[in-house]
């Protein structure tokens, strides 16, 4: 979709080596901080994903995605389904 198999391959290995916006980079930050210690997230990450342009709405978005992905895999992990599996 992208047109760029590389990037999209540096992506799914490793965000951070790939090359992103400061927008980008603010908003994978904050779902991985909500992914691997949601309860560190504090109202100072949330000002830093206003630093680089999303307003609160777009906040909630990207939390909301991030939770729903972290919710999901949590069903298939309690289920013994592995990553990819299809039902």
């Amino acid at each position: 979709m992208t047109g760029q198999p590389e990037w999209v391959e540096t992506l799914k290995h490793d965000w951070r080596a790939a090359a992103l916006s400061k927008r980008e980079r603010a908003m994978l930050e904050h779902a991985e901080r909500l992914t691997r210690a949601p309860a560190s997230v504090m109202p100072e990450h949330l000002d830093a994903l206003r630093a680089v342009g999303f307003d609160d709405v777009a906040i909630f978005q990207i939390t909301g995605i991030a939770a729903f992905f972290a919710y999901v895999n949590r069903i298939a992990d309690g289920l013994g389904l592995a990553r990819g599996d299809a039902p």
